[in-house]
């Protein structure tokens, strides 16, 4: 990797349902840019065990033009595909999950599993710029754990983009099942909003000037000016700012799971409010999720809005 020009990453960190996938859409309309969705489930989603084996495109991971050249990549030879995605997957959950942010912060690539992890997906980042012709990778996987590898990986230049929701907004969204995507109770949602929300905000302390902390409720309610704001934040030119006002077009793109709105292409209008939750949701769940995200959300600013 010598002498190759480094590659950006702009890694969104996070929980669920907070409006990386529209984001990262919006960015993959960018010449240079390549949204490749939820990365962290290339392995389990190409092999079948995931819950959605689809790449944007709309064909299967193993067979999408352009996964299927990537899936191959640090594979040893005589592995088959589902041993290799087995090992991938092991080291995921052994040694890359939200709790273990801290250490990787601290340590680094600290034993080999690690260490063979931030070299696949050295490997892997790499070939996804190569073969897009996109020196700017957007992965929306929202894993702590593995974005804290970044910082520690040859020829990589990490951006950690912090996209937070209203934990209640959130719990009103998981309480429906959505295609390929199962329901949770608002506890459950909430408690991984608090994890995955203290383990991002550890990263952003650790690397403050390549982080940036974002409202989806900001976004949302100022689009166009909130990409710009991200473009100028990671060096690209804001010139290139595919959104007029609250409307962006979208082309199909190669991302690996996600909202299943990534599959929605053509003349798409971002709506300026979006508090169904103040509604929909059950005076016992709101209780909840207020209760198990404080103080997070407090800080957030999310617990002085009524609801």
């Amino acid at each position: 990797m010598t002498g190759a020009p480094p590659v950006k990453v702009l890694c969104i960190t996070g929980w669920c349902r907070n409006g990386s996938t529209i984001l990262g859409n919006i960015l993959n309309e960018i010449p240079g840019v390549f949204h490749v969705g939820e990365l962290h489930f290339l392995w389990k989603n190409a092999a079948g065990r995931g819950v959605n084996e689809q790449c944007g495109c709309g064909h299967k991971l193993v067979d999408c033009p352009f996964w299927s050249t990537i899936l191959p990549i640090g594979r040893p030879a005589g592995t088959t595909p589902q041993a290799h995605a087995d090992t991938v997957i092991r080291r995921q959950l052994g040694h890359t999950r939200t709790r273990h942010t801290w250490q990787i912060l601290a340590r680094g690539p600290h034993n080999e599993q690690v260490r063979a992890q931030a070299e696949l997906m050295t490997r892997i980042y790499r070939a996804v710029a190569e073969r897009s012709a996109s020196p700017v990778i957007v992965d929306s996987s929202k894993m702590p754990g593995e974005a804290a590898l970044l910082a520690r990986m040859d020829g990589i230049t990490p951006y950690y983009l912090h996209l937070v929701r209203d934990p209640r907004a959130v719990a009103q969204s998981w309480s429906q099942p959505k295609q390929y995507v199962y329901a949770m109770s608002a506890a459950k949602s909430t408690g991984y909003w608090t994890g995955f929300n203290l383990a991002s905000h550890a990263i952003n302390r650790r690397y403050p000037r390549r982080s940036l902390f974002l409202r989806y409720e900001d976004f949302i309610a100022e689009p166009a000016a909130t990409i710009d704001t991200v473009l100028r934040w990671c060096e690209i030119d804001p010139a290139s700012n595919p959104m007029t006002d609250r409307t962006v077009q979208l082309h199909a793109n190669h991302t690996v799971t996600g909202n299943p709105d990534r599959f929605h292409t053509g003349v798409t209008v971002i709506r300026p409010t979006d508090d169904r939750w103040r509604s929909a949701l059950p005076a016992s769940a709101r209780r909840t999720a207020t209760a198990l995200s404080w103080p997070l959300a407090q800080r957030y600013g999310y617990l002085g809005e009524r609801g």
